[in-house]
């Protein structure tokens, strides 16, 4: 169960540029990624961090168990 819970204008700051922290979320689940050097001031290729990249793994050249590596800091929800 998660307990920090975070909506799409919360996840939105953390992009590396307005806030240190870079998160991306996955299946509702959102993701610190800043310890990766991929990540780095906040993009990895044409992602942008502090966004829901759900729909665009599809295209990675990796499968959605990259995110195993980063730890899970809460889930993704519409409204607190």
């Amino acid at each position: 169960m998660f307990t920090k819970k975070y909506t799409r204008v919360q996840l939105a700051l953390r992009n590396g540029q307005d806030r240190e922290e870079i998160w991306c979320a996955y299946q509702g689940i959102i993701y610190d990624v800043a310890p990766s050097r991929l990540w780095r001031n906040g993009k990895h290729y044409e992602h942008w961090a502090g966004q829901d990249l759900t729909e665009e793994l599809s295209a990675a050249p990796h499968t959605h168990r990259v995110f195993e590596r980063f730890k899970v800091v809460g889930k993704l929800v519409d409204k607190l």
